[in-house]
């Protein structure tokens, strides 16, 4: 009986395949890891005819440079935006320019209704990039294993940047901190406060209680 109580306390973290985080290297199960892009996203529908032109043969040139596989992900939020409303509330308050801050609420009028009609989102854009240790053969030393990976990955990644400046578009790798972060809000959701996370992993990336 308190052998089959310990098997169902296996949490959740154990059906991650995320290991650690060594600067900007996540190490995956199985001698795997990635190295994660983040990409400022550019709005194609404002470019003129010949800029959107010229963004689509950049990205046809960008994937057919590629000699390895890639992912791309894409990460819609709803944004929060009451510390906001909060914000332009206590600038109200605070203008001794009637006329001003009679403006400031109404913009913040504005904003309040403008979120109950339409949900607020922010896309965050991200390239992923993979690295197994079969690509230096099944003999290669595991000892080696996050020196090897993360010589191939940050080749990997340079080849990708140069494609993407083409673009015209601002990028850059996912350090420690912001990769915690990153995991973090997935497998935790949109409440989780944002300020629990630190820049070490103290805490799991999967919050929460035991599995059944």
């Amino acid at each position: 009986m308190i052998k089959t109580a310990q098997k169902k306390k296996a949490t959740t973290q154990k059906f991650i395949e995320i290991e650690n985080i060594d600067e900007d290297i996540v190490i995956l199960s199985g001698k795997n890891a990635s190295l994660i892009i983040e990409v400022n996203a550019t709005n194609f529908s404002l470019l003129s005819k010949e800029e959107q032109d010229s963004k689509i043969f950049s990205y046809a040139s960008l994937l057919n440079s590629l000699s390895f596989p890639i992912q791309i992900f894409i990460r819609s939020k709803k944004l929060d935006v009451s510390s906001y409303l909060k914000l332009l509330e206590t600038q109200a308050a605070q203008t001794e320019n009637q006329l001003l801050s009679s403006q400031i609420r109404l913009y913040r009028d504005f904003v309040k209704e403008l979120v109950k009609v339409n949900t607020v989102l922010d896309k965050k854009f991200y390239i992923v990039i993979s690295y197994s240790y079969l690509e230096k053969g099944v003999m290669a030393s595991s000892d080696s294993f996050l020196g090897l990976a993360k010589t191939s990955l940050h080749s990997k990644a340079e080849s990708v940047l140069s494609q993407l400046a083409r673009l015209n578009l601002r990028a850059k790798p996912l350090g420690k901190e912001e990769l915690i972060k990153l995991f973090y809000e997935i497998y935790n959701g949109d409440t989780v406060e944002t300020n629990q996370i630190t820049d070490e992993i103290k805490t799991p990336i999967v919050k929460g209680g035991n599995s059944a």
